[in-house]
């Protein structure tokens, strides 16, 4: 069985501009031709030489390149730097920057306060990149499963554009493959993922992910065709659980489970 990523630690916004300066000043030396390079070196060694108070040494003189190359790029600074990141933080945990809205089941029910930031979210399907970022950004630790590659990497480069890939964790694997190694606070996927699997698989992972899932912990299973049976399935699945249905986009049904106090899931 796969298990998510380990957790890694949230960085402060001193950390976050250390790291963008550093990748903004090694870019710009990785652009550049070697000589360039010699030529800021040796406009570093010049400058250090005035200053007779300081010895010459390696990390003095890479110290003072990079002060040089700073000062070219023009790069922002802390409190210039913060101010943009903050606005940017603002815009992104708003649903509408990810395709959704404020109406939307899993923003509703999922993103409140009740539920707390840095609660453990398992997302898979069809919606899993917009409503994991979505999710991140609110302060959510989310994990998504999809069993392509490609997608994963690309939900962990959007992850790592927004500046909140220290809470996301993709994994390549469906929902079969994977057990969580810790509780979660709600679990969200599409009705195509549930229904890829064989009856008696699905039984065990929906089993798997409500003994996980705490208490007042939110399951949500979206794009299911209006008609389909499948929502009377689910309701024999979450007996004990407190059920909805919503409308969804089209002819489209949302499923949403709330787990009670005390309640368990269902044995098969």
């Amino acid at each position: 069985m796969v298990r998510r990523m380990a957790t890694r630690t949230t960085r402060s916004l001193k950390h976050e501009y250390g790291l963008f300066i550093e990748q903004e000043i090694e870019n710009y030396k990785e652009s550049i031709p070697r000589s360039a390079i010699l030529a800021i070196g040796d406009e570093a060694a010049a400058r250090l030489a005035s200053q007779s108070q300081f010895t010459l040494s390696e990390l003095l003189m890479c110290e003072e390149v990079d002060k040089i190359i700073f000062g070219r790029l023009r790069l922002p600074s802390y409190n210039a730097w913060r101010k943009k990141r903050l606005k940017m933080h603002k815009e992104l945990r708003r649903p509408e920057h990810w395709g959704l809205t404020a109406g939307d089941a899993l923003v509703r029910t999922i993103s409140t306060p009740e539920l707390g930031a840095a609660s453990h979210v398992l997302i898979a399907g069809e919606s899993a990149t917009r409503s994991a970022l979505f999710l991140a950004a609110n302060g959510c630790d989310v994990t998504t499963l999809d069993s392509e590659l490609e997608t994963v990497q690309r939900v962990l480069e959007a992850a790592v554009q927004a500046g909140i890939a220290e809470r996301l964790h993709p994994v390549p694997a469906d929902l079969s493959q994977w057990t969580p190694d810790g509780p979660l606070h709600a679990v969200v996927c599409s009705h195509s993922a549930l229904r890829a699997l064989s009856p008696r698989e699905r039984a065990r992972v929906i089993a798997v992910l409500q003994t996980a899932t705490m208490d007042g912990g939110v399951h949500l299973v979206e794009t299911i065709v209006a008609g389909s049976g499948a929502i009377d399935e689910l309701r024999a699945t979450y007996r004990g659980w407190h059920v909805s249905v919503e409308a969804g986009s089209g002819d489209m049904q949302v499923f949403l489970a709330r787990k009670d106090e005390g309640s368990a899931h269902v044995s098969h």
